[in-house]
C-alpha cells in the first residue's frame, strides 16, 4: 500500500499551527493577568522568558534521547503537552493560592509540547521523499506565521464579541487544534531521518566547522525575526499613538502577514529560485527595513518598515535549515535540535539587545532599532561566503 506522506505534512502544518498558539495566545493576556490575579507586570515579564527557557532545554534533551524513543512517540507527546498546558493555563491559576504559580506550570507545559514540535516537525518532513525540499520547508513554516495571524485575530474578535473576562473558555478551545492533531501524528506515515546509528552527535557536531557557520545563520535568522515581532506592537503604539487592540493588528500580526507570504513564495516558486541568492536579497532588505524603523523620523515610513520586515525574515530560519540539511546530510536530529536552540538563543538576544540600547538610550526606541542591524549584516555575509565557497568548489 502506497504511503500517503501528504497526511504527514498536514499534521506538520497543524504542528506549526499549535506552536503558534503556544506562543502568542497567553502574551494577549498579560494586562488581563495583572488586573485579575494582581501579578506585577515584572514578574507577567518573565512569563516568556520561561517560556523560551523551556523550549531551550526541551532542544537539548531532544537531540540526546529522539533517536532512542521514536519520532511518533516524541511528536505525539508534543501534541498532548501543547493541549494540556492550554487548558491548564485555562484551570491552575485559580487551584493555587498564588495564581501566578499556576499560570507557569501551564506555561511550562505547553512550552515543552512547542520545544518538541520546534525540533521535531522539520526533520520528520525532511525525511519525507518531497522533490524540492527547500520549496516545502518554506511552506512549512508559513503556517506558524497563519497560525500567529489567526490567533491574534481571532482571539481579538473572541475579545470583542464575548468579552476578555471569557478568555479561559478561548484558552480550551486553542487547545481542540493540538487535540485533533494527536490522531494525526498516531496515524501518518513517519520515516527516518537518517539510518538507526548513522546521525551525527553533539561531539561530532561541534568538531565540524561549517556546523558552527549553520548556527551563526540560525541565531541571524532568529534575532532578525524575533526581535522585530516581539516589538512591533510596541514600536507601533510609541510611533503612531494607537490602542493596543489596533496596535497588535498594525504591528505583529501584519508583520506576521508578510512574513508567511514570503515563505508561501519560495514554497510555491522555489524550485526555479537560488535559496542563497534569495537569502542574500532578504538580509539586504532586512537590513533597510531595520534602518527605516530607526533612522526615519516619519511614523509612517517607520510602520513600513516594520511590516516589511515580516517578508524580509520570511525565507531566513526555513532557509539557513534547509542550507544546513544539504551541507551535514548526516547531521541528523541532533543538529536539527542545536539549530532549533540556536534561533531560540538569536530569539532571546536579539529583543533583549532592543530592549536594552532603548533603555539606555532614555526609552529611544529608534536606536533600539538601529542596534537590530548587525544580525541581518552578519547573516548575508555568512551566506555568500557559503556561495562563494560552493562556487569555487564547483
Amino acid at each position: 500500500m502506497e504511503k500517503n506522506y501528504n497526511r504527514t505534512l498536514i499534521a506538520c502544518y497543524l504542528g506549526f499551527i499549535t506552536q503558534a498558539i503556544c506562543a502568542n495566545f497567553a502574551p494577549l493576556l498579560f494586562i488581563t493577568f495583572n488586573k485579575t490575579y494582581e501579578i506585577s507586570l515584572g514578574r507577567i515579564a518573565l512569563i516568556p522568558t520561561v517560556f523560551f527557557f523551556t523550549q531551550l532545554i526541551v532542544d537539548i534533551i531532544c537531540g540526546l534521547v529522539v533517536d532512542k524513543i521514536g519520532y511518533r512517540v516524541c511528536v505525539v507527546a508534543s501534541e498532548v503537552c501543547a493541549a494540556l498546558g492550554l487548558i491548564s493555563l485555562a484551570f491552575l491559576p485559580d487551584l493555587f493560592s498564588n495564581p501566578y504559580i499556576g499560570i507557569l506550570i501551564a506555561v511550562i507545559i505547553y512550552a515543552i509540547g512547542s520545544g518538541l514540535i520546534e525540533v521535531l516537525v522539520s526533520p520528520i518532513v525532511e525525511a519525507c521523499p518531497f522533490e524540492h525540499k527547500e520549496a516545502v520547508m518554506s511552506m512549512l513554516h508559513s503556517f506558524y506565521c497563519w497560525g500567529s495571524v489567526g490567533v491574534i485575530v481571532l482571539s481579538s474578535l473572541f475579545f470583542i464579541f464575548f468579552g476578555i473576562e471569557n478568555w479561559k473558555i478561548l484558552a480550551c478551545i486553542w487547545a481542540i487544534i493540538p487535540i485533533l492533531n494527536i490522531f494525526n501524528f498516531m496515524t501518518c506515515p513517519i520515516e527516518r531521518l537518517t539510518e538507526e546509528g548513522k546521525g551525527m552527535s553533539y561531539l561530532q557536531l561541534f568538531g565540524v566547522p561549517i556546523f558552527w557557520v549553520c548556527v551563526i545563520l540560525m541565531i541571524c535568522a532568529g534575532a532578525s525575526e524575533l526581535s522585530m515581532a516581539q516589538w512591533a506592537s510596541a514600536y507601533a503604539e510609541s510611533a503612531l499613538g494607537l490602542s493596543k487592540t489596533v496596535c497588535d493588528l498594525a504591528g505583529p500580526c501584519l508583520f506576521a502577514t508578510t512574513m508567511g507570504i514570503s515563505r508561501v513564495i519560495f514554497g510555491k516558486f522555489g524550485d526555479r529560485l537560488n535559496l542563497k541568492n534569495f537569502m542574500i536579497g532578504s538580509g539586504i532588505l532586512c537590513l533597510f527595513c531595520y534602518i527605516m524603523a530607526s533612522v526615519f523620523e516619519s511614523p509612517v515610513i517607520g510602520l513600513i518598515g516594520c511590516i516589511m520586515c515580516g517578508f524580509s525574515v520570511g525565507i531566513m530560519w526555513p532557509g539557513s535549515i534547509s542550507i544546513s540539511s544539504k551541507i551535514l546530510p548526516t547531521g541528523g536530529t541532533a543538529m536539527f535540535a542545536l539549530l532549533a536552540m540556536a534561533g531560540d538563543l538569536g530569539g532571546s538576544i536579539g529583543p533583549a539587545l532592543v530592549g536594552n540600547i532603548t533603555e539606555m538610550y532614555g526609552n529611544n526606541m529608534h536606536k533600539g532599532m538601529l542596534a537590530e542591524c548587525i544580525f541581518p549584516v552578519i547573516l548575508v555575509i555568512f551566506v555568500f561566503a557559503l556561495k562563494f565557497k560552493k562556487e569555487n568548489r564547483e
